[in-house]
C-alpha cells in the first residue's frame, strides 16, 4: 500500500503540472481569442459599409463542401473527440451526405478515426497559441493538394465542426461571409473611398476575412480543448485524492492490526516467561 501511495502521488504531481499548463494556456488564448474576434468584427463592418452602397455585389461562395473537424491534439479531454464525431454523423444524416469530404485536425482525433473511410485528410493540430498560424498554413497547403488530387475544378467551401469556447456545445457552420441586413439605415452618408474597384476589393476581402475567421475558430477550439482538459484533470485529481485517502485509512488500519498482533505476541511471550519462572521456583 505504501508503494501504491507513492506511485499515485507521483502521478498526481504530473497531472497537477499538466493542469497548471492548461490553465496558463487558457489565459493566453483568452486574450488572443478576444483580439481575433475584434478583427473579424472589423472585417464584417467594412463589408457591411461597402455592400450598403453596392448591393449589386455578391458574397455567394460555391464549390465542393469539405467538413473541417477540429479535435484535440493532446489527451486528457474526456469525450471531447467522440462528441465531435457523433455531431458530424448526425449532421451528415440530416442533410443526406453519405460520403463527405472530411479533414481531421488534431492528433488524438486522427488516431481515433484512423483507417475509417470518412477521414480524407488528417493533420496535426496546434498545442499552443503560437502553433495556430503554422497549422493553418499546413491546412491550406493540404486543401490545395486535395483539390488537385480529386480534380475539383470548383472551389472548396469549408464547414467547420468544433467546440466553441465559452459554450458547452458543438458548432457546425459553413465558413461563408453573411450578407448584412439592409433594413437599418447606413451609418455613413457617402460610400467608402476605395483605391480598387468595389468588385476587386470584395474579392480580396473574402480571402482575408476567411483567414481571419479561421484564426478565430482555431483559437476558440484550442481554448475549448484546454478548458475540457482542465475540467477532466480536476475530476481526475479529486478521484486520486479520494483513493489516496482511502488507502491511507487502510494502511493505518493494517498498522493498528500489526501493532495489536505485536502486543499480543509480547504479552504471550511475557506470560510464557512467568510460567517458566514459576516452574523453576517450584522445583
Amino acid at each position: 500500500i505504501e508503494e501504491h501511495i507513492r506511485a499515485i502521488s507521483e502521478i498526481r504531481d504530473i497531472m497537477s503540472a499538466m493542469k497548471n499548463l492548461a490553465l496558463t494556456e487558457t489565459h493566453k488564448l483568452t486574450r488572443a481569442f478576444s483580439a481575433q474576434q475584434r478583427v473579424v468584427h472589423n472585417f464584417e463592418a467594412a463589408a457591411s459599409d461597402l455592400l450598403r452602397f453596392h448591393p449589386e455585389l455578391s458574397l455567394e461562395v460555391s464549390g465542393t463542401n469539405v467538413y473541417l473537424v477540429i479535435g484535440s491534439e493532446r489527451g486528457f479531454c474526456g469525450d471531447y473527440n467522440g462528441a465531435l464525431l457523433s455531431a458530424l454523423d448526425r449532421h451528415c444524416q440530416a442533410v443526406g451526405e453519405r460520403d463527405p469530404f472530411v479533414v481531421i485536425v488534431g492528433r488524438k482525433l486522427s488516431a481515433r478515426v484512423a483507417g475509417e473511410r470518412r477521414a480524407v485528410v488528417a493533420l496535426d493540430g496546434p498545442s499552443v497559441a503560437e502553433e495556430v498560424q503554422p497549422a493553418l498554413t499546413q491546412l491550406m497547403d493540404r486543401l490545395k493538394e486535395l483539390q488537385h488530387q480529386r480534380q475539383l475544378h470548383q472551389g472548396l467551401v469549408l464547414t467547420v465542426v468544433y467546440h466553441e469556447a465559452g459554450r458547452d456545445e458543438i458548432i457546425i457552420r459553413p465558413l461563408q461571409p453573411g450578407r448584412p441586413s439592409m433594413e437599418a439605415p447606413p451609418p455613413f452618408t457617402y460610400p467608402p473611398f476605395l483605391n480598387l474597384t468595389p468588385a476587386a476589393f470584395l474579392t480580396d476581402w473574402i480571402d482575408l476575412y476567411l483567414l481571419a475567421l479561421l484564426h478565430e475558430v482555431f483559437y476558440g477550439a484550442l481554448m475549448a480543448e484546454n478548458r475540457a482538459r482542465l475540467q477532466h484533470l480536476q475530476g481526475a485529481l479529486e478521484r486520486i485524492d479520494r483513493d489516496t485517502e482511502e488507502m491511507r485509512l487502510r494502511r493505518n488500519m493494517l498498522r493498528q492490526e500489526e501493532i495489536t498482533e505485536e502486543i499480543e505476541v509480547i504479552m504471550l511471550s511475557a506470560e510464557g516467561k512467568r510460567v517458566v519462572l514459576k516452574r523453576e521456583r517450584s522445583r
